[in-house]
């Protein structure tokens, strides 16, 4: 059992100990917006058993920020409370999600999670509402604004705005309880862009929700922004200096330990250069 916790006006955050996975309720007249479903069907229906104790009515709408198991394979137990329930996410999470979810629930068999079986039972539940840019979620007495800003922590990230509360819950695209996870789905040249659309999104004031964390402000989305756009160039600077990949992480200035992160990023941005500026491994 988790607790929601309200950040604004009817916004409730609830922070799960497994992956560290934020999940948002947002209320309204018409029903709850449920922001992301945690990593299995049964995680999924322990959100839903944590909804229900808010007392803030019936879930009438899912929204997937991204297609990533921690946020999207709880989609199941929302639709079998209710079958009709809407799930809304950027075309592109839904083409990896169904792409890529078996996978997923291939490499958790295959490892000593201790949730692997629980992932092995999670049917994947696609999206059925997706958008390439924008959409408006009409709940009555308040607007919920889905915006696709770019490419980033994936090619499906979107930002979920409730305009009358001043928050933005940003998806993976932040994080606080860690650095942002580049991975091998990642567009690391590409993702300081999007942090500056959702900047333009984003007041002084405004309560930013990440994907992993506590809510964090502007300034906080303004140096992840930063060290995201030095991990972006630092990667053109190498490829064009003509430094080999497999020597990329050891000669570069990171704003971050030298982890995972930063070889995905090297990896990733020397695959996105054009051939004319960037030099690959010999295999």
């Amino acid at each position: 059992m988790t607790d929601f916790v309200e950040v604004a006006d009817r916004v409730w955050v609830a922070r799960y100990e497994w992956a560290d996975a934020n999940v948002t309720a947002i209320g309204s007249s018409r029903g709850l917006v449920v922001v992301d479903t945690h990593g299995s069907t049964a995680a999924g229906r322990a959100v839903i058993d944590d909804v229900r104790r808010l007392g803030a009515g019936a879930v009438a709408a899912v929204v997937n920020t991204h297609w990533h198991w921690d946020h999207s394979f709880g989609n199941a137990a929302f639709r079998e409370q209710d079958p009709g329930v809407p799930i809304h996410a950027h075309e592109d999470a839904a083409r990896m999600l169904a792409d890529k979810g078996e996978y997923m629930k291939e490499r958790f068999a295959e490892s000593e999670d201790p949730h692997r079986d629980e992932v092995a039972a999670t049917d994947l539940v696609i999206p059925d509402q997706t958008f390439s840019s924008t959409r408006s979620l009409d709940l009555g007495d308040r607007l919920v604004e889905l915006v696709f800003p770019g490419r980033g922590h994936t090619d499906g990230d979107i930002l979920v705005r409730v305009p009358d509360v001043d928050v933005v819950l940003g998806g993976d695209l932040i994080e606080e309880s860690a650095k942002p996870w580049i991975g091998l789905d990642s567009f690391p040249l590409e993702w300081h862009a999007s942090l500056d659309v959702m900047l333009s999104l984003v007041t002084p004031d405004t309560r930013v929700v990440p994907g992993h964390g506590v809510t964090v402000d502007r300034g906080f989305v303004e140096t992840q922004r930063d060290e995201l756009a030095v991990i972006g160039e630092t990667v053109r600077r190498l490829a064009a200096d003509g430094v080999p990949l497999e020597q990329a992480v050891a000669e570069g200035d990171w704003p971050w330990e030298a982890d995972d992160r930063i070889a995905n990023a090297c990896r990733r941005g020397y695959e996105h250069l054009p051939p004319a500026v960037r030099t690959l491994p010999l295999v």
